[in-house]
């Protein structure tokens, strides 16, 4: 079948199961295909199409609403609701998003790119619903890894509360994008075994039905048995205790089941939950094999081999070199621990769990969580490392406030995909950190230059105890800077001058380092010199290098990958306020708005934060001030 061709689902309604199961090789072809060469989430994709396809033959999207938490497996709901014919653009700049998108399509209802939210979301919907008394369905569906999140439990405890008409998709593919860790895993384990139980209970209650009632001894005995037999059928019946009718598990590769027991569920009054197996990478063998989540997301690679198609050699990933530094102290400290929220690939974190496999601690999805446990190790003199994305951090924002910076506690904070990200988009760019960490007391936040300062960074975090600290560093790999042997401290608070001017000056760190300097070089050739400091101590400033700065008189440019917005160069033009200074800033970094997915590159030209536009500020700045002197 030409998938470019389909415009809507509803073609799905009058195909037969073999027709399906057709449907079902093509969307899979399709997929290895098409992500071959932009990369992107093969594994949960491959791993619902069945699902995604049953869910489409028996709703009607968009007037039943899918809910696709985290979004990683929204590719097979873009190929049926009419965009397959856009896969081409998929990731790229103004192309089609790899996470559900409100604005490009009226079957996406929810956006997504953090887990645990569906849930939350579909209970608003459904009130909603019944305020208006409509009848449309709602199905969030939510994976195992992402139901272990704290936000997902409390929606499951509400909504079994509120006894809500809605369908839920428990997709149970036994791994994340790390295997999952936690008692509820446990339990959806045992639950795998259990065979389904509702068919069960409905048939024995039909048997029941038919015996003739003798005085009513039988008849008050009858429910016991059907709710007793939950107990011996299922172990835990975890979701039923929560007010759930739960079906399953089942074959979410198997299309009659899949599909008697949607249509079941729709006739199901009350919360209804639905526990699918599915197989992740199912129909790809190199996916298929996968066990610690290499193909969750993927860059390019080699469909007959399965090998990715990334360049050898070249510099460290900036990951590695962070956690790679961390475990080289930890076996000097034994107080070193390293926590992760179910990242420890991404953190290249996997060395440090095999060598010291008791201080190594993957707390799930869960954010809060593992900020908390963080203190809590703090409190005991214990050094503990967070390994945490900038976008993931969000979801601890409390924690860090109260339970870290209030009690002034030693925790360090590894902040790993800070600034923008490029193809995962705005649900990913971590560019708010500096603006939300900035203003706490007590805390520390640096930015390094390159992975050679980096090391010397988190050399300086661990040996610092004042309190909290924190590291920025990039997706992606170094500069290739050569590294030095032994490990330094960085006096806190301390910038260092890059390059000599006297015309003005550009205060900048982390990922535009780079780009300033060759700012600076093309002015030099116009006879502008400026002065380039590595501002990497973004709290505190280096206040007594400011005081110079600014008694020079000469105009400032400030140069960041974050939001401007209560960001770095915000820091400065207070610093300037507050001490009365009337030297010029102009700060550059990002405006006011989500940023979308797209090359890094084309982003940073998209928002005018390149070399040239620091040139053409300096240049302004400059030759008002020439003019202003004459």
């Amino acid at each position: 079948m030409d998938l470019t061709k389909i415009e809507s689902p509803q073609f799905l309604k009058k195909m037969s199961i073999s027709e399906l199961e057709s449907l079902s090789e093509d969307i899979r072809r399709f997929l290895i295909e098409q992500l071959s060469t932009s990369g992107g989430h093969i594994g949960p994709n491959l791993g619902v199409v069945e699902l995604t396809v049953a869910l489409h033959k028996v709703f009607d999207s968009p007037k039943d609403k899918f809910l696709w938490d985290v979004g990683h497996q929204a590719y097979v709901h873009k190929i049926l609701t009419g965009r397959a014919c856009e896969f081409d653009s998929l990731r790229k700049y103004k192309g089609l998003c790899g996470f559900p998108k409100r604005n490009e399509s009226e079957h996406d209802v929810w956006e997504t790119g953090h887990s645990s939210t569906s849930l939350s979301g579909a209970m608003g919907m459904a009130a909603a619903r019944d305020i208006k008394g409509t009848d449309d369905f709602v199905i969030p569906i939510i994976g195992d890894g992402a139901l272990t999140g704290g936000m997902a439990l409390e929606a499951l405890n509400h909504i079994g509360h509120e006894k809500k008409d809605m369908i839920v998709i428990l997709n149970d593919n036994e791994m994340s994008i790390a295997p999952n860790v936690g008692a509820l895993h446990s339990a959806l384990g045992r639950m795998r075994t259990a065979g389904k139980y509702n068919w069960v209970k409905d048939e024995l209650e039909v048997l029941l039905k038919k015996i003739p009632a003798v005085g009513g001894k039988l008849a008050s005995t009858a429910e016991r048995i059907k709710d007793s037999l939950k107990y011996l059928v299922v172990s835990g019946m975890f979701f039923e205790e929560l007010g759930f009718t739960y079906l399953g598990p089942i074959d979410g590769h198997n299309y009659q089941e899949l599909i008697d027991n949607l249509k079941y569920a729709k006739k199901t009054e009350g919360p209804v939950l639905i526990h699918v197996i599915t197989k992740k990478g199912k129909g790809y063998k190199p996916a298929e094999l996968d066990t610690i989540g290499t193909w969750h997301g993927t860059g390019p690679y080699k469909i007959e081999t399965g090998d990715f198609l990334k360049p050898v050699g070249g510099p460290p990933a900036w990951s590695s070199v962070i956690s790679e530094t961390v475990r080289k102290l930890a076996r000097e400290d034994e107080r070193i621990v390293a926590i992760t929220p179910a990242m420890p690939v991404g953190s290249k974190l996997e060395d440090f769990a095999k060598e010291f496999p008791d201080r190594m601690f993957d707390v799930g999805i869960a954010e809060q969580h593992a900020v908390t446990m963080a203190a809590g190790l703090a409190t005991q003199e214990m050094k503990p490392f967070l390994a945490i994305y900038s976008t993931f951090l969000q979801r601890g924002y409390d924690q860090v406030v109260h339970d870290v910076c209030r009690q002034n506690l030693n925790v360090f904070f590894g902040i790993d995909r800070s600034g923008l990200v490029g193809e995962d988009g705005e649900t990913h760019q971590g560019v708010f950190d500096i603006a939300f960490l900035r203003h706490l007391p007590n805390m520390v936040l640096m930015m390094p230059k390159d992975e050679n300062e980096g090391q010397h960074m988190v050399n300086t975090a661990l040996k610092y105890n004042e309190g909290p600290i924190a590291l920025r560093f990039p997706r992606g790999n170094g500069l290739g800077v050569k590294m030095d042997d032994e490990l330094k401290e960085i006096p806190i608070g301390s910038w260092e001058v890059l390059h000599e001017g006297t015309d003005a000056v550009i205060l900048t760190f982390g990922t535009t380092v780079g780009m300033s300097l060759e700012a600076a070089a093309l002015l030099k050739k116009e006879n502008v010199n400026v002065k380039v400091v590595n501002a990497r101590f973004i709290k505190p400033l280096d206040e007594a290098m400011l005081h110079d700065l600014f008694k020079s008189g000469v105009p400032f440019v400030t140069v960041e990958e974050a939001v401007l917005q209560g960001g770095f160069g915000s820091a400065v033009v207070e610093f300037a306020s507050d001490h009365g200074y009337i030297n010029r800033v102009v700060r550059m970094g990002i405006p006011d708005r989500f940023i979308e997915h797209g090359s890094v590159k084309e982003l940073l030209n998209e928002i005018d934060l390149t070399k040239e536009k620091i040139v053409e500020n300096v240049k302004s700045l400059t030759t008002r001030r020439k003019q202003k002197r004459a």
